[in-house]
C-alpha cells in the first residue's frame, strides 16, 4: 500500500516539530538537526520537514512505494502522463537510499515517487533534478 509524501520547508525546525507533534499526536520517527519525519498510518502519511528546503511552505508531494514493483508501477503511469520524468537508483538524500522518480505537474509542484531502500548517515549527497515541466516537455 502506498504512502502520501509531503515535505515542508520550514524556518525554525524545534518551533515546528512541536506543532507538528502535537497536531498529530506523536514524535518523529526521524530526527536529525534540520530534518524531522513522521511515519503516521491515520493519516497514513510520510510527512517531512527540514530547514534545507529551498523556501519555507510545501517544498514537494510524493508516493512513497511500499516495494520496487509498486514504484516501477508509477514510473510507468508518470511515463504515460505526457510530463518529463527523472528516474534516480540507489540516490541517497533526506538521510535514506532510495529509488525515485521525479516529475513536475502542470502547475509546477514538484512530485518525488520513491522506495525506501535504507538509512543513511547523510542528508543529501544527490541533487535533486529539475525535470521540465509538462508544457514543456514535447
Amino acid at each position: 500500500m502506498k504512502r502520501f509524501h509531503v515535505h515542508v520547508g520550514v524556518r525554525d525546525l524545534q518551533q515546528s516539530i512541536g506543532f507538528y507533534s502535537a497536531l498529530f499526536a506523536a514524535q518523529p520517527s526521524v530526527l536529525k538537526d534540520d530534518y524531522a519525519k513522521w511515519m503516521l498510518e491515520d493519516p497514513r502519511v510520510s510527512f517531512a520537514i527540514s530547514t534545507f528546503a529551498s523556501t519555507a511552505g510545501v517544498d514537494h508531494l510524493g508516493i512513497q512505494a511500499e516495494d520496487g514493483a509498486e514504484l516501477e508501477q508509477i514510473g510507468t503511469r508518470l511515463a504515460q502522463a505526457d510530463v518529463s520524468v527523472t528516474p534516480q537508483k540507489q540516490v541517497s538524500c533526506c538521510y535514506a537510499k532510495s529509488d525515485k522518480y521525479w516529475t513536475i505537474d502542470p502547475q509546477g509542484v514538484h512530485w518525488e515517487s520513491f522506495h525506501t531502500l535504507g538509512s543513511v548517515p547523510t542528508r543529501d549527497v544527490a541533487p535533486r533534478p529539475e525535470p521540465k515541466p509538462a508544457c514543456c516537455a514535447k
